[in-house]
């Protein structure tokens, strides 16, 4: 049976048949309607502003300037701007480790979170979370998760809490194809289902569980769609390399959330282009594979979409321009930061800042 979602996205976006994998890795649901020209600007600059500032990230993590390591979603900056683009200031976003660009995609400016990334005390959390643990509750980026699948239940209480309140708020919670293998998991989509919470659970399906292929350990060819009927829900399969298929679902799926129809499950089928870490070079991974997906970037992809559009060439360049002037003055900020007193090393800690109340 057709579902009112169902019938809402047939409308925005139409399946492309299925190819080998060598020829088009995932299969695509890229809109026949297009959105706004201002919508469509908008999503360009996030993506541009997401990759030039993890690609300088990593430049500055070669230079021994970023501590620890660091998890890029160089690839995926669709997924994190067409689901950005779309959701209310109010809205909760829940992520993983690989948190920068959804943290970006929240309004949270760059100076801070690179400063984070460097330890400096001018860092969104004074230096004190790094890379892994991106949170700014003011915009609604509820926190970076590094237990993988922690969070599912999480985004439930939040979407509880709007439920409870009677307000408007919907959490959209991101997560990796392995959580799917985690009984967080399960747990979450369950309970979100039997109390009809306001919430999206986006699986961004980059093919690779770390260093494990998902399709070794997983029965099912796709991990989060593929199950999303044991729970009652509608399989939803999006091309998460293509930024206005990704606006299209998260306005349908939010849209719904915030309309009282409960929960979604949407798998956006994506690829990082480098290793899981900065420590790891990804050469487990076939070239063919890497190679076959970094033809459909999804920034140059788009790019020449606007073209095609009708967009002047002079808008985008000058998006590009911006971009990297914003990048350049974050990174000059971070780098004039000092690292975070030692007084502050209690801070954040205990709920009135301090472990006097054990004692």
């Amino acid at each position: 049976m057709t579902t009112p979602l169902a019938q809402q996205l047939a409308q925005q976006t139409a399946t492309r048949p299925a190819t080998p994998p060598a020829a088009a890795p995932a299969p695509g649901t890229p809109p026949v309607q297009a959105p706004p020209e201002a919508v469509r600007l908008r999503l360009y600059q996030m993506m541009v502003e997401m990759r030039d500032f993890e690609k300088r990230a990593y430049d500055l993590f070669l230079q021994g300037l970023v501590k620890g390591t660091s998890h890029l979603g160089l690839g995926q900056e669709a997924v994190a701007a067409g689901f950005g683009a779309a959701m209310h200031p109010g809205d909760y976003t829940f992520a993983t480790y690989r948190g920068h660009n959804h943290t970006l995609a929240r309004g949270v400016q760059m100076a801070p979170v690179m400063a984070e990334l460097m330890g400096r005390q001018s860092g969104l959390m004074a230096g004190k979370g790094g890379s892994m643990h991106l949170t700014s509750v003011a915009h609604g980026m509820m926190g970076s998760y590094a237990i993988v699948g922690a969070h599912l239940t999480i985004a439930n209480g939040a979407a509880w809490s709007s439920k409870l309140r009677g307000t408007s708020e919907v959490a959209v919670c991101f997560f990796g194809d392995g959580a799917t293998n985690i009984g967080a998991f399960h747990e979450a989509l369950n309970l979100a289902v039997v109390w009809q919470l306001p919430v999206v659970f986006v699986c961004e399906n980059n093919r690779w569980m770390e260093y494990t292929p998902i399709s070794s350990v997983t029965a099912v060819a796709h991990p989060a769609a593929d199950r999303a009927a044991a729970y009652g829900l509608e399989p939803l399969l999006v091309d998460g390399n293509d930024a206005d298929a990704t606006y299209a679902i998260a306005s349908a799926a939010i849209g719904r959330a915030r309309a009282g129809g409960g929960p979604s499950l949407v798998e956006a089928e994506t690829y990082r282009h480098g290793g899981h870490s900065r420590a790891d070079p990804g050469k487990y991974r076939p070239e063919e594979e890497v190679q076959a997906w970094l033809g459909r970037d999804p920034i140059p992809r788009y790019r020449q979409r606007l073209l095609d559009a009708g967009i002047d060439e002079a808008v985008l360049v000058s998006i590009e321009e911006q971009s990297r002037r914003a990048v350049d003055a974050a990174s000059s900020a971070a780098e004039a930061s000092p690292p975070p007193d030692v007084s502050l090393v209690g801070a954040n800690v205990w709920a009135d800042g301090g472990a006097s109340w054990r004692r």
